[in-house]
């Protein structure tokens, strides 16, 4: 059992910088894949970027590479994502989550989520 809480969202303007972090619970921190997900209003969840459970391998959508980059403490049980050059498109409550093993970019493939930080960014 894997328990996630996240934190870090609020309000910015367009162009500035977000930090978000993910605490996660549990003693086998490291065999898991963590991932960001994000959901906008009227919109469906969508895959933000994940690492893998050594911190060796990671992915991005499209959207936010050369901008967000996914980072893990395997000391401290966490996962941040720093976002940078941050647009009005990016606004969504951002979520964390946890697959066993290998994790894919679909939201069904994540066994564990987090409550969820909202990140607003005004034009």
């Amino acid at each position: 059992q894997v328990q996630l809480v996240e934190s870090g969202g609020g309000l910015v303007q367009a162009g500035g910088s977000l930090r978000l972090s993910c605490a996660a619970s549990g003693r086998t921190f490291s065999s898991y894949t963590m991932a960001w997900f994000r959901q906008a209003p009227g919109k469906e969840r969508e895959f933000v970027a994940r690492i893998s459970g050594s911190g060796g391998s990671t992915y991005y959508a499209d959207s936010v590479k050369g901008r967000f980059t996914i980072s893990r403490d395997s000391a401290k049980n966490t996962m941040n994502l720093a976002m940078n050059s941050l647009k009005p498109e990016d606004t969504a409550v951002y979520y964390c989550a946890a697959a066993l093993g290998y994790g894919s970019v679909r939201s069904a493939g994540y066994n564990y989520w987090g409550q969820g930080t909202q990140v607003t960014v005004s034009s």
